[in-house]
């Protein structure tokens, strides 16, 4: 195997999620210039993590749209325009038919 090629700070961290106020220990080879005392005792190097099990709605069951520039808005109303344009056209072409079908009936 090439030499230092794999991480050699293999070791036990903190990640915390913050909003949640949930942390667990885990392994891993993350760096971090804070520490937590843990409930065993020891002191582990300390990582924050925005959204984790806790907070995410995938594991929660919760479902949170955020929409900050309207773009669900937008969505749906460009396919309200499409499925208008879309009657319009098959009227049209109904309209048409009609009127094909008067002029060869004279």
């Amino acid at each position: 195997m090439k030499k230092s090629l794999h991480p050699t700070n293999y070791r036990f961290v903190v990640f915390s999620d913050e909003v949640a106020g949930f942390a667990f220990l885990t392994r891993s080879t993350a760096d971090s210039k804070e520490t937590i005392k843990w409930e065993d005792g020891n002191e582990y190097p300390l990582v924050k993590v925005h959204i984790s099990s806790a907070s995410h709605p995938f594991f929660t069951g919760e479902e949170k749209i955020i929409d900050t520039e309207g773009r669900v808005d937008r969505f749906k109303r460009a396919q309200e325009m499409a499925a208008a344009r879309k009657e319009a056209l098959a009227n049209k072409a109904k309209k048409q038919a009609a009127e094909k079908a008067k002029k060869s009936e004279r």
